[in-house]
This record gives C-alpha cells, sequence and structure tokens, in this order.
C-alpha cells in the first residue's frame, strides 16, 4: 500500500518525508499498458515518470494548498512531455507523451533536452479558483546557473526550489517497474527568539542563508548517501533508522489508503465535452463525417469517450431561455 511518512528533527531547523507508491504506481502502469496504441514505457522513461510522481507527492504534501499541483517536464528530445498531478487529497496520476524512441539508457538530456530548450514547471491550480484568477507556475531551465546539464530529476527540483523559494532542499528519487519512491530533506527558516542563542542574530542570520545551516548539511549528507536499491526495497522503518539513528526525529502518523498516495483521475465526460466543443462546429462536424464518431481516450487513465453525431449536435445547441411572460397551463 503507498504511503506518506512526515518528520522532524526535534530542536532543529529541519524537516523531511519518505513516499512509497507502490498500487498506485502499478495502478498508472497497467492503465498505460492497457490503453489501446499506448504500450508500456521503455525503462528510462517509465523510472523518470515514477520519480515525478514520487517528487510530486513529496511536494504536494509539504504544502498546505487545496488544488492540483501539477510537475511537468517538455523539451525537444523523444520525450515531448511528462506530467504528474497530485490533488490535495493526495490522488495522484501521470503520464508522458513520445515523439521519438528513447535508448535504453537515456539520460535526463538525452529523452528531453538535446539542445537546451528542455524545461521544468511547477503549476499550483487552486479548485476553486476565483473569476480571473490564474493558476501559479514557476519553471526552470534542465540545467544548472553555469549552462551546466543536470542529468536527474533530483538536481532539477533542488535547483527550482533554491530559485523559488530560497530553501536548501535535499531530494533522493527512484523508481522501478513496481515502487516509486522518494526522500526529502529541507531546511526551515530559523526565526524567533527561541532560535537565538543570547540574542545572537548574527548568528539567526548566519543560520538561514542558503547552504550555511549546519544542522541541515550533516542531515542532508546523511540522506544522500540512501542507495537506490535501499530506497526502493527497504522499509520506510528499516531507511529511517539506518539514516538518522543518531538524530532526534519525531514521527507522525504515516499517511495510507485513502488518506495517502492513491491513484485517482479526474478526467470525466463534462471536461471532455468541453474540449470537443472548443474544436469549433466546423471542426467537429468534419471529423464526424470523416469517422462517423469522435473518439477521446484520456492518456492518464485510459477512459475511452465517446461523442456521436447527436452527441455533438448538443454540444453546440444554444440554451432554451424561459419566457418569464408565458406560464405552465
Amino acid at each position: 500500500m503507498s504511503e506518506l511518512h512526515k518528520f522532524l528533527f526535534e530542536g532543529l531547523p529541519v524537516r523531511g518525508m519518505l513516499v512509497r507508491l507502490t498500487d498506485s504506481w502499478q495502478e498508472i502502469l497497467r492503465r498505460r499498458a492497457g490503453n489501446p496504441g499506448l504500450g508500456t514505457y521503455p525503462p528510462p522513461v517509465r523510472d523518470l515518470l515514477g520519480e515525478m510522481a514520487a517528487a510530486a507527492v513529496l511536494m504536494q504534501g509539504n504544502i498546505k494548498f487545496n488544488g492540483a499541483l501539477v510537475l511537468q517536464v517538455f523539451g525537444d528530445g523523444p520525450v515531448k512531455v511528462a506530467v504528474a498531478e497530485v490533488q490535495s487529497s493526495l490522488g495522484l496520476r501521470a503520464t508522458a507523451s513520445l515523439q521519438g524512441v528513447v535508448a535504453p539508457d537515456a539520460t535526463l538530456s538525452q529523452m528531453l533536452n538535446l539542445h537546451g530548450t528542455g524545461r521544468c514547471a511547477i503549476t499550483l491550480d487552486p479548485q476553486d479558483r476565483l473569476p480571473g484568477q490564474q493558476p501559479y507556475q514557476g519553471v526552470v531551465p534542465l540545467h544548472g546557473d553555469h549552462g551546466e546539464p543536470l542529468e536527474s530529476l533530483a538536481q532539477v527540483l533542488e535547483h527550482y526550489m533554491l530559485q523559488s523559494e530560497q530553501l536548501d532542499t535535499t531530494l533522493v528519487l527512484a523508481a522501478d517497474a513496481t515502487m516509486a519512491a522518494g526522500l526529502l530533506i529541507q531546511r526551515l527558516p530559523v526565526h524567533g527568539e527561541g532560535n537565538l542563542a543570547g540574542s545572537d542574530a548574527a548568528r539567526q542570520h548566519n543560520e538561514d542563508a542558503i547552504g550555511r545551516n549546519e544542522d541541515y548539511r550533516r542531515i542532508a549528507i546523511l540522506a544522500k548517501s540512501l542507495q537506490r536499491k535501499e530506497l526502493l526495497t527497504l522499509d520506510a522503518d528499516t531507511i529511517l533508522h539506518r539514516l538518522f539513528w543518531e538524530e532526534p526525529v519525531q514521527r507522525f502518523e504515516p499517511l495510507v489508503g485513502e488518506g495517502g498516495p492513491h491513484f485517482a483521475c479526474t478526467c470525466s465526460r463534462e471536461r471532455v465535452a468541453r474540449m470537443v466543443q472548443g474544436l469549433g462546429r466546423d471542426e467537429v462536424e468534419s471529423l464526424l463525417a470523416e469517422r462517423g464518431q469522435i473518439e477521446v481516450g484520456c492518456d492518464f487513465c485510459g477512459q475511452q469517450y465517446h461523442f456521436d453525431p447527436v452527441d455533438a449536435a448538443l454540444l453546440f445547441q444554444a440554451p432554451v431561455t424561459p419566457n418569464p411572460g408565458r406560464g405552465l397551463h
């Protein structure tokens, strides 16, 4: 069963989370394999998408936000775009679109950043968006400050957090055909009189500087020692004990089952109908004349939606306006 573990290091400005996606990740892969015309992902794409799913759960679990967190990577390689979306309920879905052949040992750059145009975007889309309100989106390139390519999703997201949130963040991510998992360690701001040693404001400022907090740096080094095989095969208790057995870890009740990470697709016939309607009457009539019906499949869950000529006509039917001058007799 998929699970999300949250923990703090008592007395230290450091927090962490560990996610293990089992059934939810396997359901994503099962639906992809069963989607007509798509088939299974090449292993490098599968592993990247699994890491994205784990990272998106960690980021959604790290904020108080009522809406969807959408993590996307896109560029000019054989992977056109990969998307992982997590709702505030921790319902998640993920998909990737390919436009070329992916080598068995392809790196992140070879999949998405052949000519340096690859990007990573994180979007926060409120569930109850106000009229005119736009989702928040942050975008970073798939390279570092000096143009060096970033060859792992963890490096890209650590770079994103430094740029967007100004917070030190350490990520360890891994995925295979049965498990997608991730460990996040993040420095919390040092603030308040209780954190000052003898009202030493200079010390507080130093600890808040990026890369300067000694407690965070020590714990981050421990986290980075976690090997891919360990992350994918060991249970949460074993991982946390092996890494932080000398640290004052305060753990919270894990989120599992319906309250934890789980597969959930937000597609619906109504949403697809609006998309079809957006094509315009002429385009829809052209498609119907050519094919007899319009078929739309959800890339996330594989659900197929069909619209025949009658369905399509209803989409463009003007709503009937009641006449207040006439009553029922």
